[in-house]
Formats: C-alpha cells, structure tokens, sequence
C-alpha cells in the first residue's frame, strides 16, 4: 500500500506540475483551455469552470492540457484563441513550459533536500585510490591492485569517488578503458564493468582505502570482554579486508559461536584481538555501533540552491550522455526503468521517510524534464522540432506528412514503453522465474 501510496503521489505531483506550466502559458497567451486532465482514456472525475474541464482520468501514466484550434484536423474558426492562430514563438513557450516547470521542480525539491544536511561518506570527494580489488572480480582480471589511481574512464575524468562510481555504473556489460596512476606512470586496461542490483549498474570490484570504525562498545557483550573500545579501527576479520561497516556486520553474523581474529588499529598501532561472536536469533553479534567516517553537510539557503542548480545540471548532462549512449549502443537498455520500476523506488524512498521520497522525486521530476525534449513526434520536443523545421522551410508541413512523423514518433514510444516495462518485470523475481530464457 505504501508503494502504491508513493507512486501516485510522486506521478501525480509530476504530473500536475508538467501540465499546470503548459494551462499557464496558453491561459498567458490567451489561448482557450478546454481540458485540463490528470491521467488518460475514461474520466472518472470532472468539473467545468470557465472554458476548462477539469478532470481526473482512469490511466495515471500521464495527463494532457488540451487547447481550442490545436489540432490541425479539427475545424478551426481562425479565432485568436486557438493555439494555431498563435504565433510560433507563442508556441514554442507554450511547449516549453512543461518541461521547464519539471526542471524547475527538480531545483527547488533538491533545495529542500540539501538544506536538511545529511552526513556524506569522507571518501566520496577524494580521489580514487584504490583501498581493495575484489577477488573474481572485472578489476581483478584486468590486473588492478590496491594503491593505483583511477584517472579517467574511457575519455571521462573521474577526479573523485563520487565522479567514478556514476561513470561505471553507467556502462554494464560494455567494455570501458582505463587509465589510472601506477608508480608514478600512466597505464591503460580495458575492463568490462558487471550488472549489480536489480537496477543493472556497472560495477568492475574496486573499493576505496577506508576503514570502519567502532563508535561504541555494549558493556557486558563480548566485544566488551574481549577488549574492543570505541574508536578502534578495523582493519581485516579472519584475514579479510574490511572497507564499509556493512561488511563487518555480515562477517560477525556469519561466525556465530565461532572465534573471529579482528585485526584492528589503535592509537597508530595495529594488534589482533580474538571475540566469539553470542548466538541471538540465529546470527552473531558481539555489540558494537560501527561506522565509516563521514562529513557533515549543512549548506545555508543560498548556498543550497546554488549546489541544486549544480548537481541538476551536471545530473542532466549524465542524463543525456545515457541517452546518447543508447544510440551509440555504450549504454544497455536494461538501465531504463519504468512505471513499475518508478513505483518501487518511490515506496522504498517513502519508507525511508520525506527526505528520501523529496530527492527521488527531484531526480524523477528531471528525467520527465528531458525525456519530454527529446525529438520525437508525440512528446514536446518532437512538437517544438516539428516548428523548427517548419521555420527553416518557410511553410507548414501537410497533415499527411505531420501524421507520418507522429505515427513514427508513437511507434517508437511504444517500443520503447514495451523495453522498460519489460526491464521492470524482470527485476520481480518471481516474475523472472517464469521466463525461461532468463534463467
């Protein structure tokens, strides 16, 4: 129910705010509204004021504003209320309008976010000196080891953790090139990042040099009684590298009843102490609050905002590198998510509370943005494309010719709704089961 809950809520919210900036600009320009609708097909709920009906619509996958003389195969009486009758330029801001209020929702949502402050991983700005290469791993095949530098993927500075994980997550299953720091020389490998999560990112099996940190020892428990204090750092369990305090609580899960030898470092002097983890529930624990050293991060509102416009910005340009990469085939169509993949998200982001669900939604919210500008017969952009080349040309294309590039346009939307509801369904395991062929 939560899901369902979110998932309406984000789309509709989305929704609303993507056709509420296209009724603004007709109503600026006098243009008649004569629907106003949140979801397509049969009306479930309508209300007249004005010129306008208003209604709320049985599929929620969208809405539309529809507008007096917008269609050129209905009768036009040539009235200055008609979107026809209208300039082009008042067109193109009339177009414009929805995705720019979806952009402009993803700013002020992210705004919101970032003025909460949250504590960051340190490592996340820091360059990408590699602390552990997985065993089995793409890095590992390829011949990395701890202390190289990660420079750049394929072309791409990756200056900072944070720059590297989103470049690879990008290209799963595609072979990428790096080029990384070794000794003070320059060297290139080329390694072929693996699908992680049900969400298909790239991943090649390299971490960063951190450690986990104890914050605090339960008295009585036995890492108590084995002599762990606050503030040591763990460096290896049973011999095995530690990097996020995730993987310290699986190993001390996993050895239940079992001597563990904990390879720790304090006060600059590393020494091994020897804790069995107690039996509770079926799992180890021997009572301790790990962490990994983070950073604060409260940004005043102006600096906020500054910050949104930034990462918003640079999130675009990822956005539409993904897009350009779908076409030059760099990118794989598994990372396309859909309603369903969307309604997931959005009930887990709920469930981590109104901050979570605000940063989703603004990352949504910009996606809708773009998506909508893309040259396709159909969607905004394809419309504002249609103006364009009728400008350059001098004259109005014919209706046969403007119904061809839509029915292009709708047959390659439809593909591509087939490919992300089908991406959507695959990251339902019992769904997934049913399909042979992914098995």
């Amino acid at each position: 129910m939560t899901t369902l809950l979110a998932f309406a809520f984000v789309l509709g919210v989305l929704v609303f705010v993507h056709e509420l900036g296209h009724f603004v600009m007709a109503r600026w320009h006098g243009v008649r509204v004569l629907t106003f609708s949140l979801g397509f097909g049969p009306k479930l709920f309508k209300v007249k004021r004005g010129d306008t009906e208003y209604a709320i619509s049985a599929v929620p996958l969208g809405g539309y504003v529809k507008m007096a003389g917008e269609n050129p195969e209905e009768q036009r009486t040539g009235s200055p209320d008609e979107f026809l009758s209208k300039s082009k330029w008042q067109r193109f801001q009339i177009l414009i309008m929805g995705p720019a209020m979806n952009v402009a929702l993803a700013i002020v949502l992210l705004w919101v976010v970032l003025m909460q402050g949250a504590a960051v991983p340190a490592y996340q700005d820091q360059p990408v000196v590699i602390g552990v290469v997985t065993a089995e791993s793409p890095a590992a095949r390829a011949g990395l080891r701890g202390g190289d530098r990660i420079l750049r993927v394929n072309d791409e500075e990756t200056p900072t953790w944070e720059d590297f994980f989103m470049s690879i997550g990008a290209k799963p299953d595609r072979d990428v090139q790096l080029t990384f720091l070794r000794d003070g020389r320059e060297e290139q490998i080329s390694v072929r990042p693996e699908a992680q999560t049900r969400y298909e990112v790239g991943d090649i099996g390299v971490l960063p040099d951190v450690y986990p940190s104890i914050q605090s020892v339960v008295a009585g428990d036995p890492a108590d009684k084995a002599g762990l204090k606050g503030g040591d750092q763990i460096l290896s369990i049973n011999g095995q590298r530690v990097v996020f305090s995730p993987q310290v609580q699986e190993l001390i899960s996993q050895n239940a009843e079992k001597p563990m030898d904990v390879r720790i470092r304090r006060n600059g002097e590393e020494q091994t102490i020897t804790v069995v983890p107690a039996k509770r529930d079926d799992i180890g624990m021997i009572g301790i609050r790990i962490t990994n050293e983070t950073r604060m991060f409260k940004p005043g509102p102006m600096e906020a905002i500054g910050l949104s416009v930034t990462r918003n910005v640079e999130s675009a340009g990822l956005i539409l590198k993904t897009l350009w990469g779908l076409l030059t085939g760099e990118t794989s169509t598994r990372q396309l998510m859909g309603p369903i993949g969307i309604a997931q998200i959005s009930g887990e982001s709920a469930q981590a509370g109104w901050v979570s669900l605000f940063a989703i939604m603004a990352m949504i919210s910009l996606n809708l943005g773009l998506l909508n500008l893309m040259p396709i017969p159909v969607l905004d952009g394809g419309h504002i494309l249609i103006m364009g080349l009728e400008t350059v040309a001098r004259r109005d294309f014919s209706i046969q010719v403007k119904e061809k590039m839509f029915l292009a346009g709708f047959v390659l939307l439809m593909a591509l709704m087939v490919t992300v509801i089908y991406n959507d369904l695959t990251r339902i395991s019992w769904i997934e089961g049913l399909m042979p062929w992914r098995n």
